[in-house]
């Protein structure tokens, strides 16, 4: 194989795939990274065997071939190369040569057949979004995912797909977040598969403001096609709970409050938390919200919030974190909340979008 190509955009491709690579992997072929031409392409792959990135950009070929090389290595060779050209030439016994102006690297790579495939996906049907809302349903949905490996179907968000929609939808046991986009036609099939949250974060990073995005499903695993970036993950086998269930019923008695200034109040509160005390206290009064938090042996606060709020007085504690998660990736200017009682949830609805949070005791 050889090749020449510039120096940036070889790196640009170099930190799309380059993310998943561990320098820990059990198989030192996984960290590794895959260079194969095809015609006047590079194609670049790596793999954790959970998660595969594949990429491609064009290059001027000279020999067609294929290796792998240390994935660290050759990054960090390329960024401290001068700008302009690189020639990437592979010789006998696997050893690669990096040139660029005046200056020459060495670098022993493996050959590619001991490199794991990239997964196939029969199905053709692929179901289409627009990168912009599925950007939005992950930003408003992967804070709420389980980290507990106990509860391994939580460590994922489901993504469920019906006709002209499409739903995400996480859970930690404590809250819920759920949001839903139209898709750019209407699906032949329905989908439901659990997506583990580092395979949701490679998603997110490659998403941009414009564009559309095919997803294709497969046994067993999904492929999330962002221009030409080509994302595979395994899914997370296993029964996601029936969210449907814990979703309670609209009511009017409901508490407007501008986003900013309630966001700006719980974040004081929240100071004073500690991991053996949480809680923060919400006192709701006909035009007022009182946030206040006590820790022994640290300190107290109290903060007024106007609202508008025309129902009985209430009290009820919550974690300021999942307020805070929430509130800071919300563009409404003002939100209204229900809070339904001292012992049950705080649930706030926009019209393609619902997030409820448990209470703590007090």
């Amino acid at each position: 194989m050889k090749i020449k190509v510039n120096k940036e955009e070889l790196l640009g491709a170099i930190g799309v795939v380059g993310n998943i690579v561990s320098g820990r992997a059990t198989l030192p072929i996984l960290s590794n990274m895959m260079l194969e031409t095809k015609d006047d392409t590079l194609k670049l792959n790596t793999t954790d065997l959970d998660i595969g990135i594949s990429c491609e950009l064009p290059v001027h070929v000279y020999e067609q071939g294929a290796i792998t090389v240390p994935a660290k290595k050759f990054s960090d060779m390329i960024r401290e190369l001068p700008p302009g050209e690189v020639v990437v030439v592979v010789r006998k016994n696997n050893q690669v040569e990096i040139e660029g102006a005046n200056c020459r690297f060495k670098l022993n790579g493996l050959p590619k057949e001991e490199f794991p495939k990239f997964p196939e996906f029969k199905d053709k049907n692929a179901v289409l979004i627009q990168q912009n809302d599925l950007k939005e349903m992950i930003r408003l949905t992967s804070f709420a995912v389980s980290y507990e490996e106990s509860r391994y179907v939580l460590n994922g968000i489901l993504l469920e797909i019906s006709g002209h929609v499409a739903r995400m939808v996480a859970t930690d046991g404590r809250r819920l977040a759920k949001m839903e986009k139209k898709l750019v036609q209407a699906s032949t099939k329905d989908l439901s598969m659990i997506i583990p949250i580092k395979a949701i974060s490679e998603i997110n990073r490659n998403l941009k403001d414009s564009g559309q995005c095919s997803i294709i499903d497969g046994v067993n695993q999904v492929l999330f096609n962002i221009d030409g970036i080509l994302i595979a993950t395994r899914i997370i086998e296993g029964e996601f709970p029936n969210y449907k269930q814990v979703i309670p019923k609209e009511v009017a008695a409901r508490t407007k409050v501008k986003t900013a200034d309630l966001l700006a109040a719980i974040r004081r509160a929240n100071l004073l938390s500690t991991p053996d005390f949480q809680a923060i206290k919400f006192e709701l009064f006909k035009e007022k919200m009182v946030i206040s938090k006590s820790t022994p042996d640290v300190g107290e606060s109290r903060e007024e919030v106007a609202v508008e709020y025309g129902h009985q007085e209430l009290m009820v504690g919550f974690n300021p974190q999942f307020f805070i998660d929430v509130l800071k990736n919300l563009n409404q200017e003002h939100i209204e909340l229900e809070f339904l009682g001292p012992d049950k949830p705080c649930v706030l609805r926009l019209h393609d979008y619902l997030y409820l949070a448990l209470p703590m005791r007090l």
